[in-house]
């Protein structure tokens, strides 16, 4: 057993410990409830060490103490804690650093498990991978002479990164090709854009889709204005959906982008953390182009921040769904072995005061994670935007404009059930070039030959169903071609091109200009009311 490795965690996460234990044996522990001294402190120690010694010593099947406090005593301590608070073992605390900073060294492309094979989903944009001509729907048959046979995709994952400059030996089984082809591909730094390339959804209206926010995002952002130009800019769509949060000044750089000089953006204080107040140091500028921000359920933390600051100052309309409701501040504490914990340490409150997390109490985690009523308003929480619009606090930013995708019908459920477009793709282009003409679209053949596919994949439909669904395969089609024809930013371009939710948001402009030209009166107003 690696007690040497296991010491230094014993002091620092004792009483938590203890109170795990406390849970699981009851009464015969009540000696280290409400561990506050010195001697209780010593006392659980002997207790905590007892019980691990006696599970060790005693238990069915050989402990680790990876299993027993890394993977068991530790994460339930912080599991009575809050939803957000989390242990990170060596591997995660180095993954959430990847993530942090964006960027790692490998060949470039998703992978995923399917029918016991590992499958490409799509390489990035000029990655390695991109380059050496692996395709969406490549199998990953060996790697560096290993086979994948039985591998999970985090194991092929760790095959294919490495230093820069080495060498990953892949080979592939392609549809429509008889013999494996094997691609020798040069690793490299890959970078993980939060932010995607930013375009002209019109003339003068400019698209934006944020996806998270590690340590390049504000950098990403400021970068796609100057490659448009933000003199061009007369309207802004701010895509925030599905985005889950991430480090908090980058969450407060982007949203002060838009803001004004002295403007608050956030602030966030607790037990044991003193009021902190983040406000805008330079201001936007000349620029003041309505913004229409585009949030959903999975809209998270730094996101939340972001449409809450602007929301707030009447900047912009937000339009969607309400957001997840994450407002707690998250303290990372590095440990030792490479290890880490986040842990709450605050709550965050947008610029008017209304706190952003959701209530987590007298609910299990499931609940909370995959709750379905998402329209709650705190009447206790009601605070006033800087026109004087009420805004409710305690369950996420509600939006200005409720706007809720339609649901799946039972025949697109049942063909993104099968991956259906994803199969097609490979099996039509098989062994061809992977090519196509710009602004191409399936044409009947097309459509046919995706049709005859699905019934000799046993797919249940009718002709009917097909029919009233046509323009939803073609679409869906067309964007699954483009990340083989081109790559998964084109194909994602057009899936923005054609989103109702993204068309409204543009109609809603007009809404966001109202918004600035009233909170911008509003203040004037204020000013030159004589002082009490």
């Amino acid at each position: 057993m690696a007690r040497s490795r296991t010491s230094w965690l014993i002091i620092p996460f004792l009483v938590a410990l203890c109170s795990v234990l406390g849970g699981v044996f009851g009464p015969e522990l009540d000696e280290v409830n409400a561990a506050t001294t010195e001697d209780d402190i010593k006392a659980g120690l002997r207790v905590f060490s007892k019980v691990y010694e006696t599970v060790e010593n005693n238990f069915a099947e050989k402990i680790t103490a990876d299993r027993a406090i890394y993977q068991g005593a530790i994460p339930g301590m912080l599991r009575t804690l809050d939803p957000h608070s989390n242990f990170y073992d060596p591997k995660m605390y180095a993954q959430m650093r990847e993530d942090q900073r964006g960027r790692y060294f490998g060949v470039g492309m998703v992978i995923s498990a399917r029918n016991g094979r590992i499958i490409v989903q799509a390489p990035f944009p000029g990655s390695p991978a991109y380059k050496a001509g692996i395709r969406p729907g490549d199998v990953i048959a060996v790697v560096n002479d290993k086979k994948t046979d039985n591998l999970t995709t985090s194991e092929v994952a760790d095959l294919l990164r490495g230093p820069r400059g080495t060498q990953a030996q892949i080979v592939l089984r392609r549809e429509g090709v008889d013999a494996p082809l094997t691609v020798n591909v040069t690793r490299d730094e890959i970078p993980r854009k939060s932010v995607k390339d930013a375009f002209w959804l019109k003339p003068g209206i400019m698209y934006i889709d944020i996806e998270s926010f590690n340590e390049n995002t504000s950098t990403e952002v400021n970068d796609n204005f100057k490659r448009l130009g933000e003199q061009n800019v007369r309207g802004l769509v701010l895509d925030l959906r599905s985005n889950p949060g991430g480090l908090l000044n980058e969450g407060v750089a982007v949203a002060g982008r838009f803001l004004q000089k002295g403007q608050l953006v956030v602030s966030h204080r607790g037990r044991a953390n003193p009021e902190r107040t983040y406000t805008e140091r330079r201001g936007s500028g000349p620029y003041d182009y309505p913004i229409v921000v585009v949030v959903n359920k999975f809209s998270a933390s730094a996101a939340e921040i972001v449409a809450g600051a602007l929301q707030d100052h009447d900047r912009a309309w937000v339009i969607g769904e309400d957001t997840f409701g994450k407002g707690l501040v998250q303290t990372v504490y590095p440990l030792s072995e490479n290890s880490g914990l986040a842990l709450t340490t605050a709550k965050y409150y947008t610029p008017s005061g209304r706190l952003i997390q959701r209530d987590y109490s007298n609910i299990s985690f499931f609940d909370y994670y995959y709750r379905k009523e998402t329209e709650q308003k705190n009447p206790k929480d009601v605070k006033m935007t800087d026109s004087g619009r009420a805004v409710f606090g305690g369950n996420g930013i509600a939006p200005d404009e409720k706007f809720t995708a339609a649901p799946l019908n039972k025949f697109q459920i049942e063909l993104l059930r099968r991956a259906a477009f994803f199969g097609f793709t490979p099996v039509y282009f098989g062994g061809k070039e992977a090519k196509l003409p710009t602004g191409w679209s399936p044409d009947a053949k097309v459509i046919e030959e995706f049709k005859a596919y699905l019934k000799k994949s046993n797919a249940t439909f009718t002709e009917e169903e097909f029919k009233d669904n046509l323009e939803w395969v073609r679409n869906t089609l067309q964007a699954e071609f483009y990340k083989t024809a081109f790559d998964i930013d084109e194909a994602a371009k057009y899936e923005v091109e054609i989103d109702p939710e993204v068309r409204r948001a543009v109609e809603a402009l007009p809404k966001a200009r109202e918004l600035v030209e009233k909170a911008r009166k509003m203040i004037v107003q204020r000013m030159a009311e004589p002082q009490r």
